[in-house]
């Protein structure tokens, strides 16, 4: 992946020479990482009647992916910034409004009205963003288990970020949300709760966050 970025794309002939392993093994390990999201295989088209040939470049994904610590050190001086500079109203301002335009993101992929649709269409997207994500339901409750953290290289010790995510999934079920388990407090995944049957539109409120 290194090799890549940065840099014009490149064919499997150039990143065996570069590596120094098989043909095989490259290709394996571009097949990988494509599926993954962190390569991308365009096709190129050869003069006269010669084979065409792939060529491959990285994403924004795996820019992401190794310069995920940098995030990890301006995401919390942000925060500290705004808490400076305008204290605990604007830093609460300040949520709300990243909250919203996150939560825009998704409703605007969200066709359903019933709370129960839609957290179903919301898992649906999740899915194709590269989510691994789990579903279960009874009795009114539906709970989903998120095994994988879109948000997590920016996370901060006072889990700003967390208040924007249960935010985000309030605005976009329309009914109360609570978190039930958090890897932050040394659960596996996070786990949040839907209560579909006390559906108060779209002004509903987490019910609660674990802290």
């Amino acid at each position: 992946m290194k090799l890549l970025v940065g840099r014009s794309p490149r064919t499997v002939s150039e990143l065996t020479k570069l590596t120094g392993v098989t043909r095989t093994a490259v290709t394996e390990q571009l097949n990988e990482m494509v599926a993954a999201g962190f390569i991308e295989r365009t096709v190129e088209r050869l003069p006269g009647r010669g084979r065409p040939r792939h060529r491959y470049t990285a994403t924004q994904a795996a820019l992401v992916l190794l310069f995920a610590n940098n995030q990890q050190l301006v995401v919390p001086a942000i925060w500290k910034a705004i808490d400076e500079v305008g204290g605990k109203r604007l830093k609460q301002k300040v949520l709300h409004v990243v909250s919203r335009i996150v939560s825009e993101h998704y409703l605007a992929k969200i066709t359903a009205s019933e709370p129960r649709e839609r957290i179903d269409q919301f898992k649906a997207i999740l899915k194709e963003e590269g989510g691994l994500v789990d579903l279960t339901a009874k009795d009114g409750v539906v709970t989903i288990t998120k095994r994988t953290c879109p948000f997590i290289s920016m996370f901060d010790e006072q889990r700003h970020v967390c208040t924007i995510d249960l935010e985000m999934m309030t605005e976009i079920a329309a009914c109360p949300v609570k978190v039930i388990a958090c890897r932050h407090n040394g659960d596996p995944c996070c786990k949040v709760e839907f209560d579909t049957l006390s559906v108060n539109g779209s002004s509903a409120k987490p019910l609660a966050a674990v802290r």
